[in-house]
């Protein structure tokens, strides 16, 4: 049986299974029933520093985007960081930390940008026994506009400046928390780097307005006839977050650097592809939120059967394994050639392939008058939206075309031979690219 032990910048685990940073990992009440439940740690919710505590608001501080089910697909939130006060956090934490020292626990951390902020509060945080830091370099609502979450990690010399002064004031590990709200995830990835950090993690909430409404005209969640922009969370930016996680593990400048991967995990699926894109664990909110804490039990039994039925024998086996395959497009091979394929006794002639491909495609799948579909290939360019409209899984499959066959499509027989954008005929720059 697969061996799911986490090792994340020298931080152990029982499991890659760790709770962002969030409402669920609030209190002591709430961490120790994660626990329980079998999370491999928990990044505790935002601390800000002594004092007069954190003001949220006291009204709605979600707004929802649902599927056609009303499965929740994303979440928009407003909510600040912990509004507790510091010494009650320090003081659960603590108690946490002894009754569980074989799980994680990590202090995510927020302050003003000045270095005595950020040099008297790690120490103090240390007193806990946490494991290590996580530098709340992401969000992009609220505390943004005094100077700090977003407004920090949107410029790399102040990450970079800031995880240095936390190096220097403190021997635990240094995770940093990429916002998204950035337009390339690598320069604030790198200054982490040149600041010395141990790890970053990524992404956070997304800039947002989930949806307006339409009798009081006002930004959803509403407080008192007004709303804001907050953050965006859940399964909808899984796709946003894995291409910024595979951008940094396959980097020269950031390779290596470990990777805490966040950002709609909901399934040991998810999990598994975040690993496979360069993560070393995966941090889980929105899904928590959803379903409540016991979905990762279905989480640890998934990922350890998915690792048992590949051959490996261990998480670190699978962290990285898809990031030799991911590449820029102007290297893909345009000797490869696909065509879609109907299988007819799968077919339920529910029309949606014909829909998509003759109004927005490439007109390739014609349709009898007793609707039957079938793909014609002398049109096909192998989009696989035909693929992706219809309702059975597997109906619609792309068949490789081998080296000597005939593209229809083209007239041009299939080459044996890799060729990709660089050497093309009809790239302007492939000789300079030579």
């Amino acid at each position: 049986m697969a061996d799911l032990t986490s090792e994340f910048c020298g931080i152990k685990s029982p499991n890659p299974f760790w709770l962002a940073s969030a409402p669920p990992t609030d209190k002591e009440y709430n961490v120790r029933r994660a626990f329980e439940a079998g999370w491999g740690g928990v990044v505790w919710k935002t601390l800000g520093e002594e004092g007069l505590p954190v003001v949220n608001v006291n009204g709605p501080r979600y707004g929802a985007i649902y599927g056609a089910d009303r499965r929740l697909l994303g979440l928009n939130n407003i909510e600040l960081i912990t509004d507790r006060p510091l010494e009650v956090n320090l003081a659960e934490m603590t108690r946490v930390k002894k009754d569980y020292p074989d799980r994680a626990l990590i202090a995510s951390v927020m302050v003003p940008c000045d270095e005595k902020s950020w040099k008297d509060i790690l120490p103090r945080i240390a007193e806990t026994g946490c494991d290590g830091f996580e530098l709340n370099f992401g969000c992009p609502h609220g505390m943004a506009e005094r100077g700090m979450g977003s407004a920090v990690g949107q410029v790399p010399e102040y990450i970079e400046m800031v995880t240095r002064w936390c190096k220097e004031a403190t021997g635990l590990p240094i995770i940093v928390k990429l916002t998204p709200n950035i337009s390339n995830i690598l320069l604030p990835a790198e200054a982490a780097k040149r600041g010395g950090a141990d790890a970053v993690s990524l992404i956070n909430t997304i800039n947002s307005i989930s949806s307006v409404n339409l009798d009081s005209f006002c930004p959803e969640p509403m407080i008192d006839g007004k709303g804001t922009h907050g953050g965006y969370c859940g399964p909808a930016v899984k796709p946003i977050a894995m291409n910024m996680v595979a951008e940094i593990a396959r980097n020269p400048e950031t390779h290596g650097l470990p990777i805490s991967g966040i950002g709609g995990v909901t399934t040991w699926r998810d999990a598994a592809e975040f690993l496979a894109l360069g993560a070393g664990n995966v941090q889980v909110c929105t899904a928590v939120m959803t379903y409540g804490f016991k979905i990762v039990e279905e989480m640890i039994s998934g990922l350890s059967e998915y690792l048992d039925e590949k051959g490996m024998t261990s998480v670190a086996e699978l962290s990285g394994k898809a990031v030799p395959n991911v590449t820029d497009w102007q290297y893909l091979n345009l000797n490869h050639v696909t065509k879609a394929v109907i299988d007819q006794d799968e077919c339920i002639s529910c029309g949606r392939c014909y829909a998509a491909c003759e109004d927005t495609s490439h007109q390739a799948i014609s349709m009898t008058s007793d609707r039957v579909f079938e793909v014609m290939d002398d049109e096909c360019v192998a989009c696989n939206l035909c693929v992706n409209v219809c309702p059975i899984e597997g109906c619609i499959t792309m068949k490789t075309l081998e080296p000597g066959d005939l593209d229809e499509r083209t007239g041009k027989i299939v080459s044996k031979d890799y060729g990709n954008w660089t050497k093309h005929p009809n790239n302007p720059s492939a000789t300079a690219a030579e």
